[in-house]
């Protein structure tokens, strides 16, 4: 046979007589880290961007993430009012506390406790969100943008309203617990449907000092959001993450740093990750796409392809021709 590339052999299929398939290539390693920044957004609303309004190969085709985190309503309560939308799909997720939504289609709704809402924005909208919290007055939940490809920037707006019981919920052997929002994992599909980029978007618990192996697509661009706990994001990869000194019972000890609350993580090419968590467990967003690999250009909550097309939306913007349908 014809000597394969790394490549190749990851992407080969499993079980194909004519793949030799190695797996010690398969594993994901980190290409980068960052950590989310206190940003002010909508009418005051106090959250953590992971990522947005920047370069965005490594994260095509998603754009932007938001992580609005909150115990005091002061720093929420006022919310997203009325502003616009197009060339993207917004994706709120929602952990704690309910979201109050509202669009210039007529649609009017609650999102609650793990409920999931994915809207494609496409020719353009305008909709609210107004976050109000739960009894206790906690607010928990991100909201992530994804890019439309220029053939359906210009698609009619849809909304897929998922509650939370319409969500997958894998328990495994382990005690892991994967909540698949859209996409498969060993075997089971998410709710959500009809996606351009074909995006995977799990909600991962891992309980504490546990090794885990998570499958994922070879041609997806993938990074995980860490929002509880910690772990070695680079075990099995070469560095496996960096050696530190700390103090333990009076003793310096050099032990494995964890990645922890609020890391962003992109991750290279490869067909899994591989996971070691730290005593608290860990739990994270796991996000991938297939790349648009077009030009973004973006103007706020508008992106789309070219300077010109900006500029066309901010005129219909201002002349109350944006809402198409």
């Amino acid at each position: 046979f014809k000597q394969k590339t790394a490549y190749e052999i990851a992407s080969c299929l499993v079980g194909s007589e004519m793949c030799i398939r190695d797996r010690s290539m398969t594993i994901r390693p980190i290409k980068q880290t960052s950590i989310s920044q206190p940003t002010l957004e909508g009418a005051g609303v106090k959250l953590n961007r992971v990522f947005g309004f920047g370069d965005t190969s490594l994260s095509d085709p998603f754009l932007l993430l938001d992580d609005f985190r909150n115990n005091k309503k002061e720093d929420y309560i006022n919310g997203f009012p009325w502003h616009p939308h197009r060339g993207i799909e917004t994706i709120t997720y929602i952990l704690k506390g309910n979201v109050e939504h509202g669009d210039s289609l007529g649609n009017v709704g609650t999102l609650k406790t793990g409920d999931v809402q994915w809207m494609t924005a496409g020719s353009g909208i305008l909709h609210q969100e107004m976050p109000k919290g739960n009894e206790k007055g906690e607010m928990h939940g991100f909201q992530l943008w994804a890019n439309l490809p220029s053939s359906l920037k210009m698609t009619s707006p849809n909304y897929q309203d998922i509650p939370s019981n319409e969500i997958k919920e894998i328990h495994d052997d382990d005690g892991s617990i994967i909540r698949i929002i859209i996409g498969n994992y060993r075997g089971y599909s998410g709710p959500v449907k009809g996606i351009s980029s074909d995006p995977i978007y799990l909600d991962i618990f891992i309980p504490a000092n546990k090794i885990k192996t998570i499958p994922i697509e070879v041609n997806k661009n993938v990074l995980a959001y860490i929002f509880e706990g910690s772990a070695n994001f680079e075990y099995a990869s070469k560095p496996q993450g960096v050696m530190v000194e700390k103090m333990i019972n009076g003793q310096e000890v050099n032990i494995q740093d964890m990645t922890g609350n609020r890391t962003l993580i992109n991750f290279d090419r490869g067909d899994e990750i591989k996971i070691k968590t730290s005593s608290d467990g860990v739990r994270f967003l796991l996000i991938g796409g297939t790349p648009i690999q077009e030009p973004v250009a973006w103007h706020g909550p508008i992106v789309m392809n070219t300077n010109e097309e900006l500029m066309q939306a901010m005129k219909e913007l201002n002349n109350g021709t944006f809402i198409k349908k």
